[in-house]
């Protein structure tokens, strides 16, 4: 069964197509990249919140995995922009 995603098929668009193309692709990039931000954060804090709650602990996880966390999905976002 052929891949719709199959980019030999039609090596060469018109300029008309391949400048919505491009522009799709990049409207897709920039709606997805502060999700992966915030959901990232989003989880380690969450973890690191019922590992505090789960160990007694003052909100010491909760700010560590928060942070890495943080440096994660920053990480992620720098290798998904076009260089």
């Amino acid at each position: 069964m052929p891949s719709d995603n199959n980019e030999s098929r039609d090596p060469k668009l018109p300029p008309a197509l391949e400048k919505t193309k491009t522009f799709s692709q990049q409207v897709a990039l920039a709606t997805e990249l502060p999700f992966i931000l915030v959901g990232t954060i989003a989880v380690g804090g969450i973890i690191g919140h019922y590992l505090d709650a789960w160990l007694h602990t003052k909100p010491i996880f909760l700010f560590v995995l928060g942070f890495l966390g943080f440096f994660g999905g920053l990480r992620e976002v720098l290798r998904r922009l076009p260089h």
